[in-house]
């Protein structure tokens, strides 16, 4: 798979990403599967030009990972488990300069400052499908997540409710700013408010850690048609999925991790499972369950 020389094909062609799945709570989703991957992250990755890879156990530790949303423990499932264990992986890689990248998305992002700070932060907030537009800190003008995003796209971002909310929990920045490992660690690049709380929308690590937590989705504009009242379907927010995708799978191309055969590879790849179409019994249009 990986030849001297080919260094270049290799990081453009083929991307493998993680997605790290979460168990089925409800009856209803145990009657597909113990655990699931909602389709939307998966298509999210793959409209970047990387492939996804089933993440169920510590076996995919090598590679670059992504926490999902959804409404497990930050302590005590086995989501928070197996993040844990890929978060104090991807520590000691990048130390050793082997590049790792992390990212979380709503709960991924919780999980994030939990296994930063040691402690659940998190404080209620009235955040539960909305839309709201983003509110910059002087920390993203020399961002890395937003170093690529057009100027006018930024404008509107500011602006216009273009980010999809989806949680009763968030890290207030009041908590943020108390806590001495999380604001030495990472760097808030966009705050929301919930008309009276204040808190952290997008985050990254320090240069020395390519870690990175949205506490909104992404992924929803273009994929997901339930809830609609909270997820924006304009061009300009399918636009924010785009450029957020397209930093993703760039900072996977950074690493040089990758199966021993293409066997193993092929094995681990999404492509062996068929999502359910889901939409008449949750929130997804449709879902991977294992």
């Amino acid at each position: 798979l990986h030849r001297p020389g080919d260094d270049t094909n290799r990081l453009s062609l083929l991307v493998p990403l993680g997605i790290l799945a979460q168990e089925s709570l409800s009856k209803t989703f145990r009657k597909y599967g113990k655990s699931y991957i909602a389709a939307s992250y998966v298509k999210f990755i793959e409209s970047a030009g990387a492939r996804v890879l089933f993440t169920y156990n510590n076996t995919l530790l090598f590679f670059r990972v992504l926490f999902p949303g959804g409404g497990v423990s930050l302590k005590t499932s086995e989501y928070a488990r197996v993040a844990r264990i890929f978060y104090k992986k991807a520590l000691k890689a990048n130390d050793k300069g082997d590049y790792f990248p992390v990212w979380g998305t709503c709960l991924g992002h919780q999980e994030l400052t939990y296994l930063t700070s040691e402690k659940n932060l998190l404080v209620k907030t009235k955040t539960e499908n909305i839309s709201l537009p983003l509110t910059f800190t002087t920390a993203a003008k020399d961002s890395r997540m937003f170093q690529n995003f057009p100027d006018d796209l930024l404008q509107k971002l500011a602006t216009e409710p273009l980010t999809a909310h989806f949680h009763k929990w968030s890290l207030s920045m009041k908590n943020f700013r108390k806590n001495e490992k999380l604001h030495n660690f990472y760097k808030v690049l966009t705050t929301n408010t919930d008309g009276k709380i204040e808190f952290a929308s997008s985050m990254e690590g320090t240069y020395k850690y390519p870690i990175y937590g949205v506490q909104w989705h992404p992924e929803k504009s273009p994929f997901e048609w339930k809830n609609v009242s909270g997820i924006p379907h304009s061009p300009s927010a399918v636009k924010v999925t785009y450029y957020i995708a397209d930093f993703l799978v760039n900072e996977a191309r950074k690493s040089l991790h990758h199966f021993p055969s293409k066997d193993e590879e092929t094995e681990a790849l999404i492509y062996n499972y068929v999502p359910v179409f889901s939409s008449a019994f949750s929130i997804f249009q449709q879902i991977y369950f294992f």
